[in-house]
C-alpha cells in the first residue's frame, strides 16, 4: 500500500523517515489514475483487463479514481490531483475529462475516449497523435446520423426530433452538427435542447412540450448522463421515444442506444496501459477506433410509452432489455 506517512516507533521515541526513502517507497507502486464522471459499469472492464495482465491492487499496483459527478468544473481540479500523485498514466472517459487531463499536464501518458479527438484538438491525427495522449476515437457523432435513422424505423416515420445538448462539452457541438446534417437528409426538423447544469431541465423539458417532437436523441455528455434519470422519467410521462449513445442510459429507463461495447473498450484500455507502463510512448501508439457497434432496446420502456418495437428491429438487437 501507499504511505502518504509513516513513523517508526523504538523504545519510545518517534523517528520519522527521511523524504528520500519515502520517494524510494512510491517508486515500488504504479499508479494508474482514472478520471470520469461517475463509476459506470464499464470502467470494470479496465480493472478486470488489468487484473489479467497480472496488475494486482497492493502488489505494487493500484488504480486512483477521480470522479466529476456531473460537475464538469471538477474535472481540471481532479486532473491536477492526479498529476500531483504524481500517477504514471492518466484514463480518461470523455472529452471534458480529457480535454482537463491533457491541459493538466504534457508529461504523463493520457489514455483518452473521446467521441472526435481530431476534431476537439486532442490529438493531431488518429495514427500520429503526437504529445502525451492517445487512446480511443468513438466515432459517437459520425453515427448520429444511424441512430436517427433507427428512430425513423422504429416510428415509421417522423418529421421532428429534439437533441438534448450539453453546449459547455466542445464534443457536444461537433454532435449537433452531424446530426442536424443527419436530420437534413431525412427531411426532419431538429429544435436543439440546451442543457449546461441541472437547473435547466425545467426549461429544457417546457421547450420539449412546446414544440412537440416526434423523438428525442440525446447526444453523448457526462452531465446528460448523470441527469437520466429524471430525463427518463420526463420521457415516460410524455410518451417519447428516445436514443442515446450509452447503454447504461437506456437501463435507466431510454428506449434505444446504438454505440460501441465501451466495457470492451476499457479493457481495450488496459492494454494499451500496459504497453506504456513498460515504456512505450503515447505518441507511437495510433488512436483505435471501434470496428462493432451494439444496438440496445428497453422493450419495457417502449411498452409504457405505448410502442410496438418491429420485429426486424428486435431481430436486430445485441441486447433486449424487458
Amino acid at each position: 500500500m501507499r504511505r502518504r506517512e509513516f513513523m517508526g516507533f523504538v523504545g519510545g521515541a518517534v523517528i520519522a523517515w527521511p523524504q528520500c526513502l519515502l520517494a524510494q517507497e512510491r517508486k515500488k507502486i504504479q499508479l494508474v489514475g482514472v478520471l470520469a464522471n461517475e463509476a459506470w459499469p464499464p470502467l470494470d472492464g479496465l480493472r478486470h483487463g488489468l487484473r489479467d495482465l497480472g496488475y494486482i491492487g497492493g502488489r505494487g499496483f493500484n488504480i486512483v479514481y477521480r470522479f466529476a459527478e456531473g460537475q464538469a468544473e471538477r474535472y481540471s481540479v481532479l486532473a491536477t490531483e492526479l498529476v500531483q500523485m504524481p500517477v504514471d498514466v492518466i484514463i480518461t472517459w470523455g472529452t471534458p475529462a480529457s480535454l482537463a487531463a491533457r491541459d493538466a499536464t504534457r508529461e504523463i501518458p493520457i489514455i483518452m475516449t473521446s467521441g472526435d479527438p481530431v476534431a476537439v484538438g486532442l490529438v493531431a491525427g488518429l495514427s500520429h497523435p503526437r504529445g502525451n495522449v492517445t487512446g480511443f476515437s468513438t466515432q459517437a457523432a459520425d453515427l448520429e446520423g444511424k441512430r436517427l435513422e433507427l428512430i425513423g424505423e422504429l416510428l415509421g416515420r417522423f418529421s421532428r426530433v429534439a437533441v438534448f445538448s450539453n453546449p459547455t462539452n466542445p464534443y457536444c457541438v461537433i454532435a449537433l452538427e452531424s446530426a442536424r446534417a443527419a436530420a437534413t437528409a431525412l427531411r426532419a426538423q431538429v429544435d436543439v435542447v440546451e442543457i449546461t447544469n441541472e437547473s435547466d431541465l425545467d426549461g429544457a423539458f417546457a421547450k420539449v412540450r412546446g414544440n412537440l417532437p416526434d423523438a428525442i436523441l440525446v447526444v453523448a455528455d457526462p452531465l446528460l448522463a448523470n441527469l437520466q434519470p429524471k430525463i427518463a422519467q420526463f420521457l415516460l410521462e410524455n410518451r417519447l421515444p428516445s436514443i442515446y449513445t450509452y447503454r447504461e442510459q437506456v437501463l435507466a429507463g431510454g428506449l434505444l442506444s446504438y454505440a460501441t461495447n465501451y466495457y470492451e473498450l476499457f479493457r481495450r484500455a488496459a492494454m494499451i496501459a500496459d504497453k506504456i507502463l513498460k515504456g512505450a510512448k503515447p505518441s507511437d501508439l495510433p488512436v483505435e477506433q471501434p470496428t462493432k457497434f451494439e444496438l440496445v432496446i428497453n422493450t419495457k420502456t417502449a411498452k409504457a410509452i405505448g410502442l410496438t418495437v418491429p420485429a426486424t428491429l428486435l431481430a436486430r438487437a445485441d441486447e433486449v432489455i424487458e
